[in-house]
């Protein structure tokens, strides 16, 4: 028997079978969750903390700058910031490691996230990472027995449809454009935009306008479902980038960013020309257990 297809015509949707749709959604889903439940994954944050020039303690003691869980020595070492560069200092007789090897008994320098690699600094079972977000400087610990993580008890889907899994006309630009993002911190940034997806759900002729991350197009959107079924501020989708003038648009693969499980993220935010007037009821629901606010 011919396996069955999942094409609509003239809906726009690229001929795949059933089977094998199911099999890519469910493949996603779970990698969805292994990764976001992973003792480096987002549900492993557990602080953020903005540094200022000087010194700042880090360690168990109540009164470091940087509390670390009670596991943690009480006093792990001293970060210290000069115009935006940050060093670490580790406390005398404190096992601590810089990316996997041992702290300099002087201080080293520690490479923030927009660096190609940055350090992670360890105590413990404790990461820490700085992390800069335009003119601060800040740094995002992970605690794997964070009860984010420990209390997780999955995410929540749309049921896969078909009609969700969209091609869509791919649009470059000459040149990428500037699109400006703003972030939950209420920092706006310039991000260059290659161009913009066309297509058509049930007669309405749409677009949306990715930036370019990481070798793929991400495409921050809301829709009428926001708010409601799904996560207040908005959602994610990632794709491959255009090929012959087209991008597939799976919303069955649409997530939500950190910020809807976490308190210590800096999401971005959609940009306002990414409000579809349409419900996408399709991809990842709104976490019900946290209340939402654009301020995560």
């Amino acid at each position: 028997m011919a396996p069955l297809v999942a094409f609509l015509p003239g809906a726009g949707n690229p001929p795949i079978s059933k089977e094998a749709f199911l099999k890519e959604e469910a493949d996603f889903r779970a990698q969805r969750e292994r990764k976001l439940t992973s003792p480096e994954g987002w549900l492993a944050v557990a602080g953020l903390f903005w540094l200022h020039d000087g010194a700042t303690v880090v360690g168990s003691d109540p009164k470091s700058d940087i509390l670390l869980p009670a596991s943690a020595p009480r006093r792990a070492g001293t970060l210290h910031m000069n115009s935006g560069a940050v060093t670490f200092e580790p406390a005398s007789g404190v096992n601590v490691t810089v990316s996997g090897k041992p702290a300099n008994k002087g201080a080293s320098a520690l490479k923030p996230d927009t660096d190609d690699h940055p350090d992670v600094l360890q105590v413990g079972s404790i990461t820490l990472t700085i992390i800069k977000r335009m003119d601060r400087v800040g740094v995002r610990m992970r605690d794997p027995d964070a009860p984010t993580r420990r209390n997780f008890t999955g995410l929540r889907w749309f049921p896969p449809s078909q009609k969700w899994r969209i091609t869509a006309k791919w649009v470059a630009y000459p040149t990428p454009k500037k699109i400006k993002i703003t972030n939950i911190l209420g920092m706006t940034d310039d991000e260059p935009s290659p161009g913009y997806a066309e297509f058509t759900v049930d007669g309405k002729t749409l677009r949306l306008e990715p930036v370019e991350e990481d070798g793929q197009l991400s495409f921050m959107f809301k829709d009428a479902t926001t708010g409601s079924s799904t996560y207040g501020p908005g959602r994610f989708l990632d794709t491959a980038m255009a090929k012959d003038g087209v991008v597939i648009l799976d919303f069955n693969q649409a997530y939500n960013p950190p910020c809807a499980y976490i308190a210590f993220a800096t999401c971005p935010l959609p940009p306002r020309q990414n409000t579809l007037p349409i419900a996408v009821d399709a991809g990842e629901m709104k976490d019900g257990s946290r209340s939402e606010s654009s301020g995560h």
